[in-house]
């Protein structure tokens, strides 16, 4: 038996060439899945488990480098930019954000079908991470950045989402003051843990059954917090 194709996600607004990419990938082999924007490109890669991505950065809903870093949230699959970006900038925010490689437009489609195998062949992610994380009654949704306690989405701001995904991707685990600090907010407020007890607050109002006994975000004094299952 021949093993399966590679299946990529091709995300791209501009349909002529997202087509154009389907028909040649497909004669060369690769089962192929189409986003056009942002957000259908996180739900795609949740639920069609692609082998490999090739993401635009200019989407119509949100900058192609916030995809990148919703998917790495979650899954190391093998992120292959093309974008009409040339600045050095740009590629250095691409890569240090988690893409494995930047192609610029104008491409040669060969070159691109060989960056795409070798990406495949790099990738380490035998076992895909899971796409959510069930704590209790809540189930955080890594891959859509979603939150919901008991089947009842919870609205999360930004900087609540980025605390709560932080401590999610290593729950059980303690997770250092300075390290979601700088994650969260930036290596410039390291020492700003005020910041942490605000927004710990906020989100066991929002989380925990009794937010003055936190059952699952719980604050290792001088340390810490930790998400605990």
């Amino acid at each position: 038996m021949s093993p399966a194709p590679a299946k990529v996600l091709v995300v791209d607004d501009e349909p002529a060439l997202a087509r154009a990419l389907a028909i040649n990938l497909r004669a060369h082999g690769w089962e192929v899945v189409t986003a056009a924007d942002g957000r259908s490109a996180l739900d795609a890669a949740a639920t069609e488990h692609p082998d490999v991505v090739v993401l635009d950065l200019g989407l119509p809903d949100m900058d192609g480098t916030e995809v990148i870093a919703g998917l790495r949230g979650w899954t190391s699959v093998p992120i292959v930019v093309l974008s009409a970006r040339q600045h050095g900038e740009d590629k250095v925010e691409a890569l240090d954000l988690g893409a494995d490689d930047y192609v610029t437009k104008p491409f040669a489609m060969n070159e691109l079908m060989a960056r795409l195998r070798a990406a495949v062949r790099r990738s380490q992610d035998a076992s895909p991470a899971p796409s959510a994380v069930e704590v209790g009654d809540l189930v955080i949704d890594l891959a859509r950045k979603r939150v919901s306690r008991g089947g009842t989405d919870v609205r999360l701001t930004p900087t609540e989402w980025a605390f709560l995904e932080l401590l999610a991707r290593n729950v059980g685990r303690l997770v250092p003051r300075a390290q979601i600090l700088r994650e969260v907010w930036g290596p410039a407020y390291e020492h700003e843990s005020h910041y942490l007890r605000v927004y710990a607050a906020q989100l066991r109002r929002k989380l925990e059954h009794d937010p003055a006994r936190p059952r699952h975000l719980v604050t290792s004094p001088g340390l810490g917090y930790t998400l605990e299952p």
